[in-house]
């Protein structure tokens, strides 16, 4: 998959999941809370995000390691 960094490109749930690891009701959780980039609504029944807000949400984020033993 090919990522553009200045892409304001509009993406679907798979893709947020996809980028995100997140699963839809974590999501929604942290849409609520306002601790994710909100939705923008395309039609009466379809939605989606911007990819640049994502894509700098989840740069933000702390890796987690997993230490070897």
């Amino acid at each position: 998959m090919v990522i553009h960094e200045n892409s304001d490109s509009i993406i679907r749930k798979p893709e947020v999941r996809k980028i995100t690891g997140l699963s839809d009701t974590t999501i929604w959780r942290l849409e609520k809370s306002k601790k994710f980039p909100q939705r923008r609504r395309l039609s009466s029944s379809a939605c989606g995000w911007l990819l640049s807000e994502i894509l700098t949400w989840a740069r933000s984020r702390p890796v987690v390691r997993q230490e070897s033993n």
